[in-house]
């Protein structure tokens, strides 16, 4: 059994560069690969393109990066929880590419796949289209949109095994599975790191052979983006 199981987060981000494209899992502040994200911060690596769905918030996730200024451009659906990133934007700061929800997800998945492109009728007609190749098929407009091309697809799931096998809980299964298929490098960090058998095969959401690092992450906070009260 091929044991993918690194020492932590500074070792697992070995070989990541500046310059080069990551995807990070989660859906606002959940399931964020908090561990990996305060490393990359550590390292100070920079000119990075991220895809995330978010942006983080002011003070945690990837608007720790932000106000670092480690981030050349972000790749997102939704970014409006940022004040720093809204800053940069107006700026001429930050490279801003804004996507779809379903297409940003249909385009990882695209690329776990091993699919060069997906059509897609969201944005069409829309400043989304200018400049894209647009199809007809039986009557209607699709555009074509590009799998992503990932130099690391940094994910955080709940249990892992020492193959790679992860398990993602509740709303944190969210971009972490389709990520996790997408990147030449996948990194995974995890709550609860077991012995390769131990899980139940049926409950496995990404399959190891997609899993190249993984290592137990510590700390996490799991901050509540907008609480809301009665």
């Amino acid at each position: 059994m091929i044991n993918k199981v690194v020492e932590g987060a500074e070792e697992a981000l070995l070989g990541l560069q500046n310059g080069m494209t990551i995807m990070l899992g989660g859906f606002g502040l959940c399931g964020i690969p908090e561990n990996c994200i305060a490393a990359i911060v550590k390292k100070g690596i920079s000119d990075l393109t991220c895809i995330s769905n978010n942006a983080g918030v002011d003070d945690y996730g990837i608007g720790l990066m932000l106000k670092g200024r480690q981030v050349k451009k972000m790749i997102a659906s939704y970014v409006g929880e940022n004040a720093e990133f809204e800053r940069q934007l107006l700026n001429g700061e930050l490279e801003v590419e804004l996507v779809p929800q379903g297409t940003l997800a249909t385009r990882c998945m695209a690329a776990g796949y091993g699919m060069p492109a997906i059509f897609t009728p969201a944005g069409v007609g829309t400043e989304v289209a200018e400049g894209k190749e647009s199809r007809i098929f039986n009557g209607k407009e699709y555009l074509m949109e590009l799998a992503f091309d990932a130099d690391f697809a940094i994910v955080k799931a709940w249990k892992g095994d020492t193959a790679g096998n992860l398990i993602f809980r509740l709303t944190a299964r969210n971009f972490n599975p389709i990520m996790a298929m997408a990147g030449k490098i996948t990194v995974a960090e995890v709550e609860e790191l077991v012995p390769a058998g131990e899980l139940d095969p049926d409950q496995i959401h990404t399959p190891g052979i997609f899993v190249h690092r993984i290592f137990q992450g510590e700390k996490y906070e799991k901050r509540i983006e907008q609480r809301t009260f009665r």
